[in-house]
């Protein structure tokens, strides 16, 4: 993005990609259809040091200037919960789309590439103050000078896919201050019962409030082999630290411990196991029996004290357990925290202070939440930077 605007005010662009091609987070985004944006966008959907940091570049650029450019290219989208845009058909038409843009304004992009010694002679007054050493294929390393230098390096998140700390290497040369950055939009594992539990129950998925922290989403979770996943889990992750409850109400549209107490009065002699085979699947509810009721299994609404229906509701509407961590950069979709927002011109992305010197989407300290809201970021400070540089 920031590539392709530089290039239409008639600036000669090279884009250097260390995988063997680009844009693979695209590919895999979105179970392959590429959740490119969001209808709503707004600063609240972020989160970093700084919250008011987002809002010049996505006011700049919004999801509607790349909803227009989808069009342009006859891209088929459809719109999904939360308002998600995603491919009709495949991600490849994004990736398609951008390097058609990038072919059309003669953008150079070489792949395969590994960056030597970055340094600048900015301060000097120079022509072309930036200099890097890279070399592709691990041949001899050439120079390369440049008035403007982008790093656009994404974060540390899915490393197979060229995830990397690389942006953070360069950020420290230049003396610029980094937020603690730990993965995010990620799966939580548990020890002990948790973990036997989501084992038992991998591949259940059910809708659910979920919260810590004083955040709280309405989604679906998923039960893994590792543990809990779904997007109610991922974006929950983004709020919570390590050591900290989460709080699942499993039933969000019922007072179940109501609902238990209803029951009796009315002399409902269906056990608590049968009642709820009918709001939940019937494997969760059967392994929760044996966790939270097993000595009440075969005991009817009327023969259960309210003490212990109350306490078996609340149960439900607000199950507390503890992660015992995440799956990691393994599996996270972005990395939280980094380059300090403090030092970046928010309206251009320029480094206070190192002129020519951009910083652009994931490898700053600013997070969307699930949703498509970390693509329009990317697009979004792309876009800025590319307007200047």
């Amino acid at each position: 993005m920031c590539a392709i605007t530089a290039a239409k005010r008639n600036k000669s662009v090279l884009v250097l990609e260390k995988s063997n091609k680009v844009g693979k987070k695209i590919l895999m985004s979105g179970g392959g259809r590429c959740n490119f944006t969001n209808l709503f966008v707004e600063a609240d959907h972020f989160l970093s040091n700084n919250p008011h940091f987002c809002k010049a570049a996505l006011k700049r650029y919004t999801p509607q200037d790349f909803i227009t450019m989808v069009e342009e290219h006859e891209i088929g989208y459809v719109e999904k919960n939360h308002h998600e845009l995603f491919c009709e058909k495949s991600s490849k038409d994004i990736l398609n789309m951008l390097l058609t843009e990038c072919s059309e304004w003669s953008v150079e992009i070489q792949t395969h590439v590994d960056i030597g010694e970055v340094s600048s002679n900015y301060d000097k007054g120079t022509e072309l103050p930036y200099q890097l050493l890279m070399s592709i294929d691990s041949a001899d390393e050439i120079l390369v000078q440049c008035k403007s230098l982008i790093v656009a390096t994404g974060a540390l998140s899915i490393p197979k896919l060229g995830g990397s700390g690389f942006g953070y290497d360069l950020a420290k040369q230049f003396n610029l201050p980094l937020v603690s950055r730990r993965a995010s939009l990620v799966p939580f594992m548990f020890s002990g019962e948790i973990k036997d539990l989501c084992e038992k129950l991998s591949g259940v998925s059910v809708p659910v409030n979920i919260e810590s922290n004083n955040k709280m989403f309405e989604e679906s979770m998923l039960f893994t082999h590792r543990g809990l996943s779904g997007p109610a889990i991922l974006q929950i992750s983004n709020y919570w630290n390590p050591g900290d409850e989460i709080t699942i109400d499993m039933l969000p549209t019922i007072n179940v411990a109501k609902e238990f107490i209803s029951q009796k009065k009315s002399k409902n002699k269906s056990t608590i196991k049968k009642y709820l085979n009918n709001l939940l699947p019937k494997a969760l509810v059967g392994d929760l029996e044996t966790l939270w009721w097993h000595l009440l299994k075969d005991h009817s609404f009327p023969e259960i004290s309210n003490k212990d229906l109350i306490d078996l509701g609340d149960k439900f509407n607000a199950w507390k357990i503890k992660p015992s961590a995440t799956e990691g950069y393994r599996t996270a979709e972005v990395t939280l925290g980094g380059v300090n927002t403090d030092v970046v011109n928010s309206k251009t992305m320029e480094i206070k202070g190192h002129k020519g010197l951009f910083f652009v989407g994931e490898v700053l300290d600013v997070t969307g939440h699930l949703g498509g809201y970390n693509f329009q970021w990317a697009w979004s400070s792309g876009y800025s930077a590319g307007l200047v540089a």
